[in-house]
């Protein structure tokens, strides 16, 4: 686990510049928003996924609102949206609880993987990129 000022960064996940993670479970990719970006949005009010089908990395999943925000939500991979987390309809602040856990969003099974990690990075690099994000943020 990698901590940039307080926000984690759990090891064995890719990241994208989007705030959103994906973690490989066999040939499925459980994806989420980083503890970062629930932090910007904001308290969650609600949420909505895509229904299954299929999606290119960069492209939303769903979104999520906030008191003063709407916001998509881009998945990290490219490939096909199965499960949406059912518990987000009644309990969308799971987001903002729990976000590498029980505030997941979708399933999502990759269909180029290998291409898609070109933009994703490991904990250590992603710790990196955020480090910046957070001091832009607090320069505004």
């Amino acid at each position: 686990m990698v901590e940039v000022e307080g926000y984690k960064l759990p090891d064995g996940l890719l990241y994208s510049k989007d705030h959103m993670w994906a973690r490989m479970e066999g040939d499925l990719a459980r994806v989420g928003l980083t503890d970062y970006g629930q932090h910007i949005a904001g308290k969650i009010v609600f949420s909505r996924m895509r229904p299954k089908g299929p999606v290119a990395q960069g492209k939303p999943v769903g979104t999520i609102e906030t008191a003063k925000w709407v916001g998509a939500l881009k998945s990290p991979v490219t490939g096909e949206i199965g499960e949406a987390n059912p518990d987000l309809k009644s309990q969308p602040k799971l987001i903002n609880e729990d976000p590498y856990g029980k505030g997941w969003l979708v399933t999502v099974k990759p269909s180029q993987l290998e291409t898609d990690k070109a933009n994703l990075m490991p904990a250590l690099q992603a710790a990196e990129w955020l480090r910046e994000e957070v001091s832009k943020e607090k320069k505004k």
